[in-house]
């Protein structure tokens, strides 16, 4: 049995993809020590991993502004590094488990001399943004960031004698020895970009415990149709939720709609909708005919892996270019959000649903998946690593 470091990027889609590894690790005798923030305590420790929180937020995804997340994290990086270092300084671990945007592996991974796993959340674009990384080049308002993070480098380095690196695009892109990919490399955009090191286990699908409490009855014999715009960009434009309630106001079927702290007290919410601000999405998707998504990779996961057609409407961060992928294999219809109006949005919804090549492609996607091995096979690719290296 080895001891497992896992510091995870504190954001859902960070860690749902690894709720599952950390299960199979453990399965197989591992004892994996997770760390994160508070609200997912819960759906760590379910996995029988021992949960630790860190002392300050690290969520790089969550705040105003392109850049303000990343430079309110640095300003209390010395007080997050000596901290998580404190929690463990009586424990021997064998390896590291690390989100790719967790921005301070470099400095873990020296102190305590551990070789190291990365998880990748996202892999679409990684060729444009390791260019950048390459060419060293900041990106326009990162001035005031760049001159924080020189400094808080220097005292980084001068009190753990580790390597920082010359750019700070280079904390949120860590490399392991090798590195997990939750999608299959028919999926993956660009997929000569990923050299050996690069391991493709397929998507993240782990019975999550989800709370079930939702009205599942009221879907029983109906056309059912999912939305949901994710956990990050749900509050990307009000206008959008108002589309919606007129697109499907008048039309025989149920619609459940995930507006995760989204106030909607504003609109008018037409009788055959659901609105909750939770949706348990792995038993919702049983009843789903047909869903639009903000094209995440782990919704965009579910519902191949469920064989339903889907609409992509992408707001930010990878997801242009995932919606993109699922137009180039004829799986789904993506839509730009600056132009959208009920009327796109209906004809694209029926267009999916009734026109049977989506579901087929949707299936080759979903074999590349099942072919892919899974979250075992992840454990697998680890436990070779440890046998080469001797652990």
């Amino acid at each position: 049995m080895s001891k497992v470091l896992f510091l995870s990027a504190p954001a859902h889609g960070n860690v749902n993809p690894t709720l599952g590894l950390v299960n199979e690790l453990v399965k197989q005798g591992e004892e994996v020590i997770y760390f994160s923030s508070v609200e997912f305590r819960e759906k760590i420790e379910t996995t029988g991993a021992i949960f630790k929180s860190y002392n300050e937020d690290l969520d790089i995804f969550k705040g105003q502004g392109a850049f303000e997340p990343m430079h309110r994290v640095l300003r209390v990086a010395p007080s997050i590094i000596a901290d998580i270092l404190d929690q463990v300084k009586s424990i021997r671990f064998d390896y590291l488990i690390h989100s790719a945007a967790f921005p301070f592996t470099k400095v873990i991974a020296q102190v305590l001399n551990l070789p190291t796993v990365s998880s990748l959340a996202i892999f679409a674009g990684l060729r444009q943004f390791s260019d950048k990384i390459n060419n060293h080049k900041a990106l326009p308002g990162t001035e005031e960031m760049m001159k924080t993070y020189q400094k808080v480098a220097k005292v980084i380095q001068e009190t753990y004698g580790v390597e920082m690196p010359d750019t700070i695009m280079k904390l949120i892109f860590n490399r392991g020895i090798i590195n997990l990919v939750y999608t299959s490399k028919y999926f993956a955009p660009d997929p000569d970009f990923f050299d050996d090191s690069y391991k493709f286990v397929g998507p993240p699908i782990y019975d999550r415990k989800e709370n079930l409490d939702f009205p599942f009855e009221k879907l029983s014999g109906k056309k059912v149709i999912y939305i949901s715009l994710g956990t990050v960009f749900s509050n990307h434009s009000l206008d959008l939720y108002e589309v919606f309630f007129k697109s499907f106001a008048d039309i025989d079927a149920v619609i459940v709609l995930a507006a995760y702290n989204v106030d909607v007290t504003q609109f008018h919410i037409p009788a055959n909708f659901i609105v909750r601000n939770y949706v348990p999405q792995s038993a919702l998707l049983k009843y789903t005919d047909v869903a639009i998504t903000h094209a995440g990779m782990n919704s965009i996961s579910d519902l191949v892996s469920s064989h339903i057609p889907f609409v992509a409407i992408p707001l930010g961060a990878d997801q242009p270019l995932l919606a993109k992928r699922t137009e180039e294999l004829g799986t789904a219809i993506a839509l730009d959000v600056k132009t959208l109006n009920p009327e796109i949005l209906r004809e694209a919804v029926e267009k999916v649903l009734t026109e049977p090549s989506y579901l087929e492609n949707i299936k080759k996607i979903a074999h590349s998946f099942e072919q892919a091995g899974g979250y075992p096979k992840a454990v697998e690719e680890i436990f070779s690593m440890k046998k080469e290296m001797g652990i």
